[in-house]
């Protein structure tokens, strides 16, 4: 068992993986409310620094998710999810904390071609909006606090993490709550040390991206989109999966929404 903190525990992945890691002792803070239970929950904006120190006292490691999840005004990104990120790290290293996990995403590679199954989880950062910038930042404050302080840190490239894969894109870069929970255990129970990104995403017939990077760390997803895949196509033709603008570039949509724009 292992003592956990989570940023962003009110957030939709955070409770996803509050009943996923229950068998660790968590710590769950947000600047949002967070439903009472057994865990311990802390209140603070992901930016305190004195705050989150305090939070990572005691902790074996740190799941950051905190962050705005999508695009929005620059000031705002970076305020929450690159300010936040630095102060996150720094008070895991202030705390003593060497383990820590951020919650990245596919759009910080939004403009690289999709490929055809085998994109390795480490391949160069291309961000499609100010949202992938700030998880290119992320990663790359990892990789300091990695090398500089010798911390333990993953980032999770995540792709689409929901209940169910809602649209054909998904259907390859669906992560199932149950394969989120997979990987972040196998984050925080690897004795592999350093820098490392892996992908975020559940083992999809369709799938665009390597589970190379995952499978070293210990990380073997169960899930599979294609069982929703009548469902999500219903009533449409099979995409052309080389043509259609969402499905060409990682980011999809997000290569096209309007920079400080907000997705619809």
């Amino acid at each position: 068992m292992t003592h956990v903190l989570i940023t962003g525990a009110a957030g939709s992945v955070g409770r996803m993986l509050r009943t996923r890691l229950a068998h660790h002792t968590l710590r769950l803070l947000d600047v949002a409310p967070v439903e009472d239970g057994p865990e311990d929950i802390r209140t603070a904006d992901v930016t305190d620094l004195d705050a989150l120190t305090a939070a990572c006292a005691g902790v074996d490691a740190v799941v950051h998710l905190a962050g705005i999840s999508s695009e929005g005004p620059w000031a705002d990104i970076l305020r929450v999810n690159i300010d936040g990120t630095r102060a996150v790290l720094e008070a895991a290293r202030l705390a003593g904390v060497t383990r820590v996990i951020l919650a990245s995403s596919n759009h910080a590679v939004g403009f690289q071609e999709r490929g055809d199954g085998d994109m390795p989880a480490d391949v160069e950062a291309r961000p499609d909006t100010y949202y992938g910038v700030s998880k290119a930042a992320m990663e790359a404050l990892g990789k300091l606090y990695a090398d500089r302080f010798g911390m333990t840190v993953t980032a999770l490239r995540i792709g689409s993490c929901f209940p169910e894969p809602f649209n054909a894109r998904s259907l390859a870069t669906w992560l199932s709550p149950d394969d989120c929970g997979r990987l972040v255990e196998a984050t925080l129970t690897t004795p592999l040390g350093g820098y490392r990104a892996v992908w975020g995403v559940s083992a999809n017939t369709r799938r665009w991206w390597s589970l190379a990077a995952g499978e070293e760390i210990g990380y073997h997803p169960v899930d599979d989109a294609e069982a929703w895949a009548d469902k999500v196509l219903a009533g449409q033709d099979e995409p052309d999966w080389s043509t259609e603008p969402d499905l060409v570039q990682v980011g999809g949509a997000f290569c096209r929404t309007p920079l400080g724009g907000r997705m619809h």
